[in-house]
């Protein structure tokens, strides 16, 4: 299939790549760096042209406005895109924006299929993303080879545009308060005397064992902050997240609280670290230090 994959950073290089590797003939443009060491791909100039030369167009971008200025602006995907063509937007943004970007661009006769995903750097790479899409069956149906190459928890949540996204808000809000609830709990026993990386053990062989505790979990203790997933990411995810709950009448207490320990995180400069390094706000309250010797 000929697809345009547009937005090769940390996610969407690898993606790209599994893309590639299961046949797929790429078209890219490329924004802030050249084309990733070992893509085989065609290089255009706009995110116009990549929709000439495609059956499908992939987008993988940082936040909302991102997304409008490549499928939009002057130059962008709706320009260029043909009647019967597929846009995937894979990027985590406002389900309400999605709405919008879904109905623009089913005026010009292409489908539409929201379709963020879940499992960071680690996922892309090994083509295990969990992806949760939004959009007609008859899409997700054509799209399912493509997003089998990339993943493999793959889900359409509702037919509606914006079903997607709004599922990945709840999966950044799970991630968050469990982050945040690990980060709590190791601090505390850190700061009563135990170790945290026995701590740690004991409480993975329970009802308490979680990803997060694993993979998190060792972080923490072991101050591995270099970004799988970065602080400023999660950031944006969660106010998206207490946006769309403003918008909807709903409470979101423990998300607001989470968000504000991410905010205490980027205002000491850690918004490029791992959203593990959430710890070290809580820390900062303790005054204490996770450390593997415990007090």
């Amino acid at each position: 299939m000929r697809i345009g994959f547009i937005g090769l950073g940390v996610m969407g290089a690898p993606m790209a790549r599994n893309l590639a590797a299961a046949g797929h003939q790429l078209t890219v443009s490329l924004n802030r760096s050249g084309l990733p060491e070992g893509l085989a791909a065609q290089v255009v100039a706009t995110p116009a042209e990549v929709a000439r030369a495609s059956e499908v167009v992939i987008t993988m971008l940082p936040d909302t406005p991102d997304v409008e200025r490549v499928l939009l602006s002057t130059g962008g995907v709706a320009e260029g895109i043909a009647p019967g063509a597929l846009v995937i937007d894979m990027s985590s943004i406002s389900p309400i924006a999605t709405a919008h970007f879904a109905a623009v661009l089913r005026e010009t006769g292409a489908g539409y299929l929201d379709a963020p995903v879940s499992g960071g750097e680690v996922g892309a790479k090994a083509a295990s993303l969990t992806i949760m899409v939004g959009g007609p069956q008859a899409e997700f149906d054509r799209a399912r080879p493509i997003f089998e190459a990339l993943g493999k928890n793959i889900t359409l949540v509702g037919e509606q545009n914006g079903a997607g996204q709004t599922c990945k808000i709840a999966n950044q809000i799970v991630v968050a308060l469990n982050i945040e609830a690990v980060a709590e709990a190791l601090v505390f026993a850190s700061r009563a005397g135990c170790d945290p990386a026995r701590v740690r053990q004991a409480l993975l062989g329970g009802f308490a064992s979680s990803r997060v505790l694993e993979v998190h979990g060792e972080r923490m203790i072991s101050r591995s902050f270099d970004p799988g997933f970065r602080i400023r990411l999660h950031q944006k995810d969660l106010g998206l997240a207490l946006d769309s709950a403003r918008a909807l009448g709903v409470a979101l207490p423990n998300t607001a609280t989470a968000q504000q320990l991410f905010s205490a995180c980027a205002a000491q400069g850690a918004a490029d670290k791992d959203h593990s390094a959430l710890v070290t706000a809580l820390e900062t309250l303790a005054h204490h230090p996770v450390a593997k010797g415990g007090a």
